[in-house]
């Protein structure tokens, strides 16, 4: 009985160690994408598409190539094209985002599809394009007024350099967006839009707080992914 119970002492110290490590490490994450108080309050063009927000986000990287090698990689991505950078088993299908630029791509106008997921046909959507300098994608309600905007705004820095700022915007009409959507006979809603599903369920404080977090993982990993492939 004592063996068991040093066993499971033993077995919750490393478990809590475990947690704190991997607490420390997500925090050192969170840090390095983590935009200055200056950028965070920097009026963005594409913050009048969701004008009153429940929550906003704005998360940058310096990267070590001019915005004209930077911007080829934001006018690819979406699943089914260039994918997102990010953790492509959630959120392209498990298929690697590209490594390389696809020059079929490269054309954007407002109105083009950025598939969130495999074969999505409403988000994201291309609200606003300022070629090689700004990307704004949107998620429309069927009155088409947005849920969410999702921007990727490119700042020229001295040495040839940019800095990339990526803000999400999120209405509190994206609640009933989540859990509403609409789901096609006979398919399956993927891990990603169940998740949606039960964010939407949840206090409006757990919400924010596990839908930010979670947004911020997987933003962090696409940032990451942009800018070493823009680098490289």
């Amino acid at each position: 009985m004592m063996r068991r119970a040093r066993i499971a002492r033993t077995a919750g110290i490393a478990t809590g160690v475990a947690t704190i490590a991997a607490a420390a490490a997500a925090a050192r994450v969170m840090v390095t994408f983590r935009a200055s108080e200056e950028e965070r309050r920097r009026a963005m063009p594409g913050d009048t598409v969701v004008p009153e927000p429940m929550s906003v986000t704005t998360q940058a990287v310096t990267i070590d190539a001019p915005p004209d090698r930077v911007w080829p990689w934001l006018a690819q991505m979406g699943a089914g094209r260039g994918g997102w950078y990010s953790h492509d088993r959630i959120d392209n299908g498990g298929r690697p985002s590209a490594t390389a630029i696809r020059a079929e791509l490269q054309h954007v106008a407002p109105g083009d599809v950025f598939p969130a997921v495999p074969g999505a046909t409403d988000a994201f959507i291309v609200a606003a394009v300022d070629p090689g300098r700004d990307l704004v994608l949107t998620v429309p309600a069927a009155d088409g007024i947005s849920g969410v905007s999702w921007e990727f705004f490119l700042v020229p820095l001295e040495r040839a350099r940019t800095r990339l700022l990526v803000r999400a915007r999120v209405a509190s009409r994206w609640r009933e967006m989540a859990v509403g959507a609409p789901r096609a006979a006979g398919k399956r809603r993927i891990f990603i839009e169940r998740v949606y599903g039960v964010l939407g369920r949840l206090p409006m404080p757990l919400m924010l707080l596990a839908g930010g977090f979670g947004h911020r993982v997987m933003q962090n990993e696409q940032l990451r992914g942009i800018k070493r492939r823009a680098e490289a």
